[in-house]
Parts: C-alpha cells; structure tokens; sequence
C-alpha cells in the first residue's frame, strides 16, 4: 500500500531482494573459499628482540647506483677469483660488471625466474632457476646441473653456495608454490621448503630438511664447519652443522629478526650480511597474517596483495657476527633510494645490494660508515 511519501515495497519484493543479497554473499564466500589456491594457517610473527632492534638509519639513502637502467631487479650478485661481478635479471641475462667498470650481456638463460648465483673454484657461476634447477655458467655456455630431487621436479630453487670439495647447497623456498605466487606461500604459513645438497662427483642430489618455512638464503662459515640458511618466514636463520659431533643437527643461529631474513652471505672475517623483508601489516591490516578469512580473500584476489605489502616502501640490512650478535644495521626506512633489498654482499670494503625493486645495484663504501653509533 502507497502512502503519502510515495512507494512502500512490498513484503514480496523486500524478500526477493534479501534473497539475492545472501546467494550473492553465499556465492562470493563459495568463490573465496573453494578457489583459494590455500590452505592457510595463522601466522604469529615473533616480536623483535631488543639486542637486535638497533635504531633505524638512513645510511642506504647514500648507495651509489651502479648499473643503473642496464639492469632489471638484480636479486643477487657474486664475484669472481678477478673482482668480476655477476648477476642475474628478470629478463633471463647473466650480467656481469668488468674491473673497469664497463658491462655486458654474459649469458642469456631465458625466463623471468633466475635467483641465487654463486662462483665456483673451477671458473664460471652456478644460478639457481627457480622453474627449472641449478644452471653452471661459463664461457663455454650454459649446462643443466640438477632439475630433480627424488624424481619430483624443483619447484623453487632460490640460493645456492658451492663447499670447497665442490658441493652445492641450495634452497628449495617452496615445494609447493613456485616464484610467481611466492606470496601465496607467506599466506599459507606451511612448512613448504627444503635444503638440498647436489654432490657433482655422483651427479646426485639428496635432502638435508625437510618442512622448512620458506628457506631462502644460504651461506657456509669461514671454516665450513656449519651451514647457515635463512627462514623467512620465521625471522630467523638456522645453522646446520657439516662437521664435528653436531654434525647433522640444526639450531638456531639468530632469530626474532626486525624483518625477513632473504639471502645471506660471508664477510671476510666470518661474520655476515643479512638482507630484510618487511613483512609485518601495518596499521588495520595488522590482522592479515592471523585470519585465515582474510588470507582466503587476498588469495582469491592477487591485486589486493599490493595495499598490504610493506616490502617495496623500505629496505634493511643488518651484519650479525658469528655467535649470532648484531653488529650493524642499515636502513632506507621510506625507500626512497632502494627497496626490497634481497642481497648484501661485501666486496673490497664496500658493500653490494641486490633487489628486486631496482634497475641497478647499489654500492656503499663501508669504511666511511664505521660509525660507533652504528655499532
């Protein structure tokens, strides 16, 4: 019945609509949850640990660009026995930098998915692909090393380094999501990971663990006593002992890091660089890594991942001695030089940034930033 301010619906029509809303939202949270390439747990991230929450700097604000525009999001670099620089970019090159400062197009892989690269004593590089395996690198060409562990295709490969008898180390950062979709895998906050061994004398490669949360960099000791590898979704990094009674065992090396451990690698007095991801939700998104709901939802929805992630708005590398104590920490806390830091490597008293936010290499000489205050 009409009234005088015009139409009344009907009880009718009120309940048609009602019933369309609710299939709506029945059908929207069906989409979410059947599609949803996850199955997700809550994730707690660790609080900070005091001794390693030194204060945050700007001393990445003052990176000298190196490469700039010839590179594309160079996650990671190494040097050769002669000071040569490689790396590798999203567009499937193998770069490299000569002593005089000049640079070419090494070798081309192909793809979108090369990571970690490492030396090896015998000349050349090792790169992991993360879609296909280990690659050996050297003037002669390119050479497939390992694509399988077990009879099941490496779905992840992401940081390799070689022992001096000529073994290599690597991480399998997921058995279950590969490169693309590595957010995929922070979302489900499962064990997924792996570290390998591939012996070059057997052509062989075995398992050393199992079950490990997104192992990502991967570093020996000055004396090759112990293995270092970074959880990155734990904030911490393990060490696995190669030698002696604990040979086998794994223990904690440092943990409750203020980010994401990614790559990790040795100083020249044993100690080590560790770049951070900043993975922590920030203000009402601060609730994201708990909720199963909402990792459903930004699963089902990639695009919305980008409101949420805080990698790309800052950049922090930290130096943590051999006993596991924090030495140093340097920041970009906004980005507005360099983000999404991967890899910090030292190198003739500088220190070296790779990342995957960057069409260059940052360069930082460290003897000018031996500052008590940042120690």
């Amino acid at each position: 019945m009409a009234d005088n301010n015009g139409f009344r619906p009907s009880k009718q029509c009120l309940q048609a609509s009602s019933s369309v809303v609710l299939a709506s939202i029945l059908a929207f949270t069906l989409q979410i949850y059947f599609f949803s390439p996850i199955s997700p747990e809550p994730l707690y991230l660790p609080q900070i640990s005091a001794s390693h929450n030194l204060p945050t700097n700007n001393k990445l604000q003052e990176v000298t660009k190196i490469g700039e525009g010839f590179l594309n999001k160079p996650e990671d670099l190494c040097f050769d026995e002669e000071g040569i620089l490689y790396t590798a970019t999203r567009d499937g090159w193998i770069k490299r930098m000569h002593r005089n400062g000049s640079w070419e197009d090494w070798k081309l892989i192909g793809g979108d998915s090369l990571l970690g690269v490492t030396p090896t004593r015998s000349g050349g590089i090792i790169v992991c692909d993360a879609q296909k395996g280990l690659f050996k690198v050297e003037e002669d060409g390119v050479s497939l090393l390992t694509s399988q562990y077990n009879g099941t295709q490496i779905r992840f490969a992401d940081d390799v380094i070689e022992a001096s008898d000529g073994s290599l180390y690597f991480s399998v950062a997921s058995t279950k999501f590969g490169l693309q979709d590595w957010f995929w895998d922070l979302l489900e906050a499962k064990p997924n990971g792996q570290l390998l061994k591939y012996d070059p004398l057997f052509n062989q490669t075995s398992i050393l663990l199992d079950n490990l949360a997104f192992p990502n960099g991967v570093a020996l000791s000055k004396d090759e006593d112990f293995l270092v590898f970074c959880e990155t979704w734990k904030h911490r990094c393990l060490k696995y002992w190669l030698e002696g009674e604990r040979e086998g065992t794994t223990e904690v090396f440092v943990e409750n890091l203020v980010g994401g451990p990614d790559n990790i690698n040795l100083t020249p007095d044993g100690s080590f660089w560790i770049a951070l991801l900043e993975l922590r939700f920030e203000g009402i998104f601060g609730f994201v890594h708990t909720s199963k709901a909402s990792k459903h939802l930004l699963a089902t929805f990639p695009k919305l991942q980008w409101l949420i992630q805080g990698i790309h708005k800052k950049a922090t590398v930290v130096k943590v001695a051999a006993d596991g104590k924090m030495m140093k920490r340097f920041d970009d806390p906004n980005g507005s030089v360099i983000s999404f830091v991967t890899n910090a490597l030292e190198f003739e008293d500088h220190l070296y940034l790779g990342s995957l936010n960057t069409n260059f290499i940052g360069k930082l000489p460290l003897l000018e930033l031996d500052d008590p205050n940042l120690i």
